[in-house]
């Protein structure tokens, strides 16, 4: 079995935009996940009705198992080894950016951290959707963090009218045409967009907990608004027969427009291949673990893709694709774009 890695996934977004009301939103919804939280920033931060001084290297531990890092960016890696300990039990790090931070400094920090427990999670850059016009205007490096994004939420779209919101979304559409844009009020995102999660039901022992059967149990939280889940959607596909390596990697590296996230294991079909592999997507990033066929276990592809606004036949028939027929051939040398992208177990 792959060696658990931990996703790091950064929230940055302008003064103002809402990321402290997302983390606590996440933090009170996210079902008995224990999330590691660093926060990039200086001064009070409310985090789940606790405060965490802005000190550098100031560690609390929360009662819903929480542990919150208040540090400068240049200690992150440090953090990041802190949390991601095997004795923390951490199944997520949340990297809280200050609204003047650099994300670009951040994701390198993540993709470049030589502690094997740690993956880079994704960029989720909130947008205030009553400031961001006039705010990109003043600076224009907020621009440059949507291009940068793998999931932008616009946020605070019940002050603004849906004339306005149409702007907004456009705007964004021309700083990066192809990340899914989430529209939200109050920070309300349903964690599993973000990161896995339990599902109520105690695993057994050496089971991992999988995206397909995380999404069969939809949260029962809602609100005024509806059900938080909502606003994304998910997607699933299931394959006996095997799958074509170079034709996968292309539709991964060309990924329909809004999907976000996708997690699950591909049965390859290639000569001398006998390996499982597990594949995991955020945004533009791709990463294969190779591991082990159970005994018994039957060997198809199972794959979830999540996201906003996905088009879902449109995206099945497009893996579908990926299927090798009856008799068809599969040059072994299809393998290597999978292994360009896959860590060693």
């Amino acid at each position: 079995m792959a060696k658990k890695r931990i996703p790091v996934v950064i929230i940055a977004g302008f003064l103002g935009s809402g990321k402290t009301t997302l983390l606590n939103h996440v933090l009170r919804n996210n079902r008995g996940v224990r999330v590691g939280v660093i926060v990039n920033d200086f001064g009070a931060v409310n985090i789940d009705s606790m405060m965490v001084a802005g000190q550098v290297d100031s560690v609390v531990s929360l009662s819903n198992g929480c542990m919150c890092c208040a540090v400068d960016v240049t200690d992150m890696d440090e953090m990041l080894d802190r949390l991601a300990n095997p004795t923390s039990q951490i199944d997520v790090i949340i990297v809280e950016a200050s609204g003047l931070a650099e994300p670009r400094n951040m994701i390198r920090l993540v993709l470049g951290s030589a502690n094997p427990r740690v993956m880079f999670g994704g960029l989720v850059v909130m947008v205030d959707g009553e400031q961001f016009e006039e705010m990109s205007a003043q600076h224009p490096d907020l621009g440059k963090h949507v291009t940068l994004a793998d999931l932008v939420i616009l946020n605070k779209a019940d002050r603004i009218e849906d004339d306005r919101r149409t702007a907004v979304q456009a705007m964004v559409r021309d700083l990066n045409d192809r990340v899914p844009v989430l529209t939200t009020e109050h920070g309300r995102v349903e964690p599993t967009l973000l990161f896995d999660r339990e599902d109520g039901r105690e695993p057994a022992a050496g089971e991992q907990l999988t995206l397909d059967r995380l999404l069969l149990d939809q949260p029962d939280d809602c609100d005024a608004h509806g059900h938080l889940h909502s606003s994304y959607e998910a997607v699933d596909f299931d394959s006996v027969s095997p799958i074509d390596p170079r034709r996968l990697v292309e539709f991964l590296e060309t990924r329909p427009v809004g999907i976000y996230r996708i997690k699950g294991f591909v049965h390859f079909a290639v000569p001398g291949q006998s390996r499982k592999f597990e594949v995991q997507t955020v945004g533009p990033h791709i990463r294969f673990t190779s591991t082990r066929w159970e005994p018994g276990e039957d060997r198809k592809t199972r794959l979830v893709l999540i996201g906003v606004d996905i088009e879902a036949e449109s995206v099945r028939t497009r893996l579908a694709g990926c299927v090798v027929s009856a008799g068809e051939e599969t040059d072994p040398g299809a393998m290597l774009g999978v292994h360009r992208y896959t860590v060693t177990a």
